[in-house]
């Protein structure tokens, strides 16, 4: 029997079986631990990437660490937008680059699926020709063997997609790559809309490294000319030497300077000139060349060498430059002439000792066949800081000699200088570590209020939530503020305002609070509130009255009284949750009830509200399906005479049976119109069936006559081809204008009030009948029964039941509906369902009545 060596409990056979398993633990442990790192990096991008081209280099470089992805792109296309802008792309086989392409060009392709499903799209050559026949693509560019391409969302919103792929069978991606694109999808739009807000940070910082940016080119230039620049490093050192050999005289160092400046350049002619103390005058200690100025001093004045040391750069003068300074009146005519005449091309170098312009260093050549170049004039100006450097050397060792005796001080003169300098440098490492700590604080506080914004709360939160789950007795709850009328501060006062009365919100609230709470703004007029650490419920909810209570009371911005109040929602933490959009949701959920309860109030969240908003959002969704399917129906209802119950004319009403809430008619159908954003559509909807009825009716002899009337929005007639729209659709149906009936609501009237006088006029122009509609259900104010030319009023159906209740009730009716006979306007009750409210309005003046006893209305 072979022995089997046993190490610790386990056999050498069984360690032997366990590793397979082992193994793949490690591959998923390291699986795991790059993710984690490319969320750190994702998340530091925010604060490191110096613009969105490295931003968006670095996400690729993050994708690349986890798939082939050669091909790579994103594109961003807000909804106002009519083109798509590829923010990065990066493709072997299409262009190079693609920055922005019409919508409508490329609306039928992938990127275009992407950004309208909002869905993941997997694109395989496998699924290619069936992906093509189901979404009808239209392919732009060379296709690939395999596409992975996911959206980019803001707020759920699609935004941008970004899209990886391959044109090489060997290169395949898998479920794991979807996976990696979908989470640095979900990083990125938040990432580059931090750095977009951190452009002006940057651009400070920028500033104080263009100095070193500038010396980085130079030398990154001097590398690419390699060997130039070891024949200058030898004249350098050249220099140097000569620089520390003191056993020679001025004038034989610099003619050794003009020696080597000759073996890099074309130097015949040079010279070099210095400045007094007072730069007043210019000294020329060493000169070969034609020119006067050998003579020795002369007084400053409009020469050549003057206009270097007052622009302290190199500069290349020739005959085009020569006649440009003289116009600017920079140069003395006799020069111009001198270098106009011989022909010659000059350059000047500062030479520059501690920032300050000592003198210069020139040379210059005769005939247009020896001009210099950029080239040259980079050596000169490089050689001319070393000749610069050599001369300060000299004379600090002639300086040296002088003052030997003083040669103690000039050590203590030398050791503060390099204190200040030690000092100086510790300020910039103090500076730089207080930019980094401001970097830090900027990408997780609110620029405007100081406080943390979302992603630091959201980060908080999550910790809150997750301590829960493990310490279920320790209390959390989640406050959100939403702030009454401040669209109305901001629209009014200005956004300057606006951002002030924002600070002062924030200030109140911080006061609000408790010490150990954490105080966030989400951003616009949402602040939140993360509740630690408390005993009872009642105690959070003393902190929210403390909030509505401050907020409250009056603001003074720009020396106006402006008046504001506050919404908020409580949602308790529990174990339950499992995020922070969770928790935030439900706060939120309980903010909108405590809106629809009046505002200026709290209220703690209970499971009811998320049912409601979920309901209501199941319900506008299905009315929109509705809408999409034609689903409404167009009723028509009479409107009798009283007198001998002849019919005026048809009311024309749009319902719809939904197959859980059953008919939905009149105010619910409109509300739910309004909050889906389909009152101009349905509209139109009712307008198209009411005129096809007209039309058809015609074609009858018995109701060639009859009218309709039709309920129009206010919204609806103001928009800019409504009125347009309605002639055409009367031209069309052949109609007379007398068969129309045009019914506005009283509750529209207040809001429009000064765009009413032109709607009611071009409608009288029409020749159509006006109708007040649901007269009564508002402020039943009389003035609009003269100062309107209405035709008709229709009492609301609530005041026509209140007929019975009371004298009062009655001698209201009554009154109203004689001062709009004396006014020439007929009336018309609605809600007319039983006989004794007929005869009723018909005895005080009442000629026309709607209703189920006048008349059931019947679908078309």
């Amino acid at each position: 029997m072979q022995r089997q060596e046993v190490v610790g409990e386990l056999s050498e056979t069984e360690l032997r079986a366990i590793v397979p398993e082992l193994q793949s633990l490690t591959e998923r442990y390291k699986r795991s631990e790059r993710i984690q790192k490319a969320l750190y990096r994702i998340s530091e991008l925010s604060s490191s990437a110096v613009n969105l081209d490295s931003l968006y280099l670095s996400v690729h470089n993050v994708v690349r660490d986890f798939m082939t992805a050669d091909n790579f792109f994103v594109a961003f296309h807000e909804k106002q937008d009519e083109r798509i802008q590829f923010a990065y792309f990066v493709d072997e086989r299409d262009e190079d680059t693609m920055q922005s392409i019409s919508y409508e060009k490329i609306k039928n392709g992938i990127t275009a699926h992407i950004l309208r499903s909002g869905d993941n799209l997997v694109m395989t050559k496998e699924n290619y020709q069936d992906l093509v026949r189901e979404h009808g693509f239209e392919v732009l560019g060379t296709p690939p063997v395999d596409l992975i391409g996911v959206p980019l969302k803001r707020d759920g919103d699609v935004i941008g997609a970004m899209v990886v792929q391959s044109y090489h069978d060997n290169v395949r991606y898998s479920d794991d790559d979807l996976e990696i694109l979908v989470f640095i999808s979900q990083h990125i739009v938040t990432t580059v809309d931090r750095v977009k807000h951190r452009e002006l940070t940057e651009m400070l910082i920028q500033e104080r490294t263009r100095q070193l940016s500038d010396a980085n080119k130079v030398l990154e230039a001097q590398i690419a000319e390699r060997k130039r620049m070891e024949a200058l490093q030898n004249a350098l050192f050249e220099i140097s030497e000569l620089s520390a050999s003191t056993g020679i005289d001025i004038m034989t160092f610099y003619g050794r300077i003009h020696k080597i400046l000759q073996r890099l350049i074309k130097a015949p002619n040079c010279y070099i000139a210095l400045t007094d103390r007072e730069k007043s005058s210019l000294s020329f200690p060493y000169f070969v060349g034609k020119s006067s100025d050998s003579s020795g001093t002369r007084k400053m004045g409009k020469g050549l060498t003057e206009y270097v040391i007052e622009r302290a750069e190199a500069c290349l003068i020739d005959a085009n430059k020569v006649n440009e300074l003289t116009l600017d009146n920079k140069l003395e005519e006799g020069v111009a002439k001198a270098m106009r005449v011989s022909g010659n091309c000059w350059m000047g170098a500062p030479l520059m000792l501690d920032g300050v312009v000592e003198g210069v260093i020139a040379v210059q050549t005769y005939g247009a066949s020896d001009d210099y170049d950029d080239e040259d004039l980079n050596i000169l100006r490089f050689v001319s800081q070393h000749i610069a450097v050599a001369i300060g050397r000299r004379r600090s060792a002639q300086n040296l000699k002088e003052y030997n005796k003083q040669l103690t001080d000039k050590v203590k003169e030398r050791t503060a200088e390099l204190n200040l300098t030690n000092d100086s440098l510790k300020r910039q490492i103090e500076q730089r570590k207080e930019i980094e700590l401001k970097l830090i604080h900027d990408a997780h506080h609110d620029a405007l209020t100081n406080l943390p914004n979302r992603v630091m709360f959201n980060n908080r939160l999550e910790l809150a939530i997750s301590s829960k789950k493990r310490h279920s007795a320790h209390n959390y709850a989640l406050l959100f503020i939403d702030l009454d009328r401040f669209k109305n501060i901001n629209d009014t006062l200005g956004h300057h305002a606006g951002d002030e009365f924002l600070i002062e919100v924030a200030r109140r609230i911080s006061i609000c609070k408790r010490s150990h709470d954490l105080l966030a703004r989400l951003g616009g007029d949402e602040f939140v509130i993360l509740v630690d650490s408390f005993t009872n419920i009642r105690d959070v909810e003393m902190v929210a009255q403390r909030i509505v209570d401050s907020i409250s009371a009056p603001f003074k911005i720009e020396n106006k009284e402006v008046f504001s109040g506050a919404s908020v929602g409580i949602a308790e933490l529990s174990e339950y949750y499992n995020g922070a959009d969770d928790a935030l949701r439900d706060a939120d959920a309980a903010m909108y009830q405590a809106k629809n309860l009046g505002r200026n109030r709290f209220v703690l969240f209970d499971v009811s509200m998320r049912n409601q908003l979920v309901e209501e959002i199941e319900q506008e969704t299905e009315f929109r399906r509705a809408f999409k399917r034609g689903e409404f129906q167009c009723f028509l209802q009479p409107i009798v005479n009283l007198q001998n119950d002849e019919v005026l004319y048809y009311e024309s009403t749009m319902r719809w049976h939904s197959p859980h809430k059953g008919l939905v008619k009149d105010a619910t159908f409109w509300n739910l119109a309004d909050q889906c954003g389909l009152t101009y559509s349905v509209n139109q909807q009712l307008m198209d069936f009411t005129f096809k009825q007209l039309h058809k009716w015609r074609l009858d002899p018995d109701m060639r006559k009859m009218k309709i009337g039709l309920s129009l929005s206010i919204e609806h007639l103001l928009h800019k081809k409504s009125l347009e729209n309605l002639v055409q659709l009367i031209e069309w149906s052949e109609i007379e204008s007398e068969c129309l009936v045009i019914e506005l609501s009283e509750q529209s009237l207040g809001k429009f009030n000064k765009y009413l006088p032109n709607i009611l006029d071009s409608l009288h122009k029409m020749g159509v009948t006006l109708v007040l509609d649901n007269f009564g259900s508002e402020t039943a104010s009389l003035a609009y029964l003269f100062k309107y030319d209405f035709d008709f009023i229709k009492l609301n159906e609530n005041l026509i039941n209140t007929i019975g209740m009371s004298d009062k009730y009655h001698k209201l009716v009554e009154s109203i509906i004689l001062i709009a006979n004396n006014n020439g306007i007929e009336v018309i009750g609605d809600g007319v369902n039983d006989m004794g409210t007929k005869e009723e309005l018909h005895f005080i003046g009442c000629h026309y009545a709607q209703g189920a006893l006048m008349g059931k209305a019947t679908a078309v």
